[in-house]
């Protein structure tokens, strides 16, 4: 990957690209052309969740074997020293991103969000099915015990983040520790995966042109990714609040139950056990957003959005505990 990044220093205009609770992305416009930059959030990182120099290291990875919707790294910056901050420099490309609130040019009818539910699915499914030792994906995790490990590590997250008595979520971390599969899967995953994470054509609103946000892929269980976007895939009966990162609940897109029989139809994998995995997912939204708040609660921070993340939390607690009692609608 390139180094430096030659063109007319004056003429380099940087403007924040909006949208995101997390890593910072820039629109680098220059003599050369436009690229994305990003950047780790100010204030305490979350580790692997703001790794720059891991986004870097996927793409080119995931270049190298042939995986056509992730974006060319162009460069990284990294000076020495732990309180540096690197900057990664990737290829720009162009179209539309669906936020968490409709704007006329993003609007997609019924029929359009249905294809579109179909293609997110099967970009997700060919990720998860991708060749991994002879392409070299393979040196990029650890897949034996990565559920442990991810139990273990996002409950540990949540107390060193935890503001407020939520005793859903302790009730939960409890529950997973107990429940964890025995069995393990293995193929390489993106780890938050969702509407907001994609670039769609302009005109063909229904076709994927890239994948973004890979600083938390790794190879381990692929039921473990299809769980976190179960949990971001927010359906019409679910509460409110978290309708906030996907625009799923619309009308046209498929039902959590729909988007599980869609996987397990077209995949090897054993579905008989997604309470797991969706129950772990809505678990790990609700440490992400309780991280997010601490660094608002303690002023890192000002965006105003994040002042109602405590609310996500405990909303994703409350539905966690509802599916472990119900197993609502999440049979394949």
């Amino acid at each position: 990957m390139s180094k430096t990044l030659e063109c007319d220093p004056d003429k380099i205009e940087i403007t924040r690209i909006s949208g995101g609770f997390s890593n910072l992305t820039f629109l680098v416009q220059t003599s050369i052309g436009k690229f994305a930059m990003r950047r780790a959030p100010f204030g305490d990182k979350i580790s692997k969740a703001h790794d720059m120099v891991r986004e870097s290291q996927v793409l080119t990875a995931l270049r190298k074997a042939g995986y056509e919707k992730a974006p060319k790294p162009i460069a990284l910056y990294q000076e020495d020293g732990e309180e540096s901050t690197p900057l990664f420099v990737m290829e720009y490309i162009d179209g539309l991103i669906l936020r968490n609130k409709s704007i006329p040019e993003a609007t997609l009818n019924e029929d359009e969000f249905r294809k579109l539910s179909e293609n997110t699915l099967d970009s997700l499914i060919e990720l998860h099915l991708l060749e991994l030792e002879s392409s070299g994906l393979i040196n990029l995790g650890k897949p034996d015990g990565y559920v442990k490990r991810q139990v273990i590590g996002w409950t540990e997250r949540y107390f060193r983040s935890k503001t407020n008595e939520l005793p859903e979520m302790e009730r939960v971390a409890v529950w997973l520790k107990v429940n964890m599969p025995q069995k393990e899967n293995v193929g390489f995953i993106h780890n938050d995966y969702k509407y907001d994470n994609l670039v769609l054509d302009r005109e063909i609103k229904t076709e994927i042109k890239a994948v973004l946000d890979w600083e938390m892929a790794t190879v381990g269980d692929p039921l473990m990714d299809l769980g976190t976007s179960l949990a971001y895939w927010a359906q019409a009966d679910d509460p409110d609040i978290l309708k906030m990162f996907n625009l799923t609940h619309l009308p046209g897109n498929m039902t959590r139950s729909e988007v599980i029989s869609y996987y397990d139809y077209r995949t090897p994998f054993d579905l008989s056990n997604i309470l797991f995995y969706y129950v772990f997912g809505l678990f790990k939204v609700g440490v992400i957003a309780q991280q997010i708040y601490k660094r608002f609660s303690q002023g890192f921070t000002t965006d105003p959005r994040f002042a109602n993340l405590i609310h996500v939390v405990d909303a994703a607690g409350n539905q966690a505990e509802i599916s472990i009692l119900n197993e609502k609608n999440l049979k394949p």
